[in-house]
């Protein structure tokens, strides 16, 4: 009865809390607007509020206030926060408290030297010629054997595929194959459940809520009493931890001197005797969430765009070289316009929308901005897509050929501070170039066989989808599709 009664005052004070931080202390219009959610009158996603804003700020920077955030599109601050003061931003105690049940001391999670030796041992790792070639023939048969035998079975029966499931599937299978040697079969034709891939969607959603939630307290009250959603976020981390100590176990009985996959490589490169079993669950755990949401994501993304601009569909098609039942990775290489599409899809739709830091002293961003040692700050890669400043008048326009402005047309990247969609300075995505190779590989590929046409009322008429919140973008609904196969004579 003591424990109920102590559990009762605190959710007590839990509310009183959340109730003075919903009181409309600021009057301005961002923060009425938020708190009564006035914004979703005419706006889709949250983003899409926020991207206004952002527009309408002459610095393209805004706070809003009850949330104790400031926001920014401004290519300045972003250089700042990443490059230029990095150590003054880093991703702070309040982040790795909302996502350490999951991430733990991964990569992701982590500042300081923590972040450093990681970091430096998956560069060594992802820069490797055999990493990179174990990867890209992994990639290539899960296309061959798995994804385009799905889309084809689809086109005879001529039924409707929800393509963002038929992603994530597929994404899981290659992620878990390049990083630990491991098979789980998602995408094959009967569409099996994984107990894997639902536990680690459940524990991503529901780390996302954490972050939404009005008062830390909430959630933490919640983890302490063991209900509601912090429960089943404890039985899905459960169950993905069993799932790593197996692939852990499976690594060390079979030695790690002849594989390839980054969990053996990471094994091998620290000396496997040094190393413990919670330091390589960590690293399970992060390379699941680099590998295989932000990839399923773009690629979802990239076919609802290609079914509202069919005519780029057909310039990825003349493109493709020959009638090659296969490409290589010097191919796909060179295919200067496809790479444009897939930045100019991740422009409008980056995998993950927005990126928080915390600043840990007194500081001034370049616009002029004055944020509070322990502040917020989040630079939104999202509405920095839809920014005129940054892409001018046409900003909201799906135009591929905005890239090709080298000799002879050949692709020229955005400065990344610009175009933060793989982060930028220090903590610079370093699977960056192996999540453009797989989306690449499976662009080419599906383009060159199939017509994805998407149906029903997913936002394609206008390509706004509506986002599920988490903590990469995931459309609400999926995204359904007819798979219609492409006459030889139109390649």
């Amino acid at each position: 009865m003591a424990f109920f009664a102590f559990a009762f005052l605190l959710a007590a004070l839990g509310a009183v809390l959340l109730l003075v931080r919903r009181l409309p202390l600021c009057s301005c219009h961002v923060c009425r607007a938020y708190l009564t959610g006035s914004w979703a009158k005419e706006f889709t996603n949250l983003g899409d509020w926020y991207a206004h804003l952002l527009r309408e700020s002459p610095t393209g920077t805004v706070h809003i206030h009850v949330l104790g955030c400031t926001v920014t599109a401004n290519p300045a601050n972003v250089e700042y926060m990443l490059k230029t003061n990095f150590d003054n931003f880093p991703k702070g105690k309040k982040f790795a408290e909302l996502l350490g049940d999951l991430l733990g001391g991964g990569i992701f999670n982590v500042d300081g030297d923590a972040w450093r030796h990681q970091r430096k041992m998956a560069s060594l790792e992802l820069g490797s010629v055999n990493v990179r070639s174990y990867a890209f023939k992994i990639i290539a048969e899960e296309i061959t054997t798995r994804l385009m035998p799905v889309l084809a079975e689809a086109a005879d029966k001529g039924s409707v595929l929800d393509l963002q499931d038929v992603f994530r599937r597929f994404a899981f299978d290659t992620i878990c194959k390049i990083s630990f040697g491991l098979d789980p079969g998602c995408l094959e034709r009967d569409m099996p459940v994984s107990k894997l891939a639902d536990a680690f969607d459940t524990a991503s959603r529901l780390c996302a809520m954490r972050g939404a939630a009005a008062s830390p307290l909430v959630w933490k009250m919640k983890r302490l009493l063991n209900i509601g959603s912090e429960r089943e976020l404890n039985k899905a981390i459960k169950v993905v931890d069993e799932m790593a100590a197996e692939m852990i176990r499976e690594r060390r009985k079979s030695g790690v001197a002849n594989s390839h996959d980054l969990l053996s490589r990471f094994m091998a490169a620290a000396g496997d005797d040094a190393v413990d079993d919670k330091y390589l669950r960590d690293i399970v755990v992060s390379f699941m969430l680099a590998g295989r949401d932000t990839v399923s994501s773009a690629l979802t993304t990239l076919f609802m765009l290609l079914s509202k601009n069919p005519e780029v569909a057909s310039a990825m098609r003349a493109e493709s070289p020959g009638n090659e039942a296969s490409i290589t990775f010097e191919q796909l290489k060179g295919l200067h316009y496809t790479h444009a599409v897939l930045f100019e899809n991740m422009r409008l739709f980056p995998p993950v929308q927005f990126d928080s830091k915390f600043c840990a002293a007194d500081d001034v961003l370049p616009d002029g901005t004055n944020v509070s040692g322990g502040a917020r700050v989040m630079y939104h890669p999202y509405a920095m897509g839809r920014m005129p400043s940054i892409w001018g008048a046409d900003h909201h326009a799906f135009r591929p050929d905005r890239w090709l402005t080298g000799p002879n047309g050949s692709f020229v990247p955005a400065n990344l501070y610009r175009y933060p969609v793989f982060q930028a300075g220090l903590r610079v995505c370093l699977g960056k170039e192996l999540a453009i190779t797989e989306m690449k590989a499976v662009g080419v590929a599906v383009v060159r066989e199939f017509d994805v046409q998407v149906v029903g009322n997913t936002g394609c008429g206008a390509c706004a989808p509506k986002f599920v919140s988490g903590l990469t973008a995931s459309i609400s609904g999926g995204l359904p599709v007819k798979i219609r196969k492409v006459i030889r004579n139109q390649i």
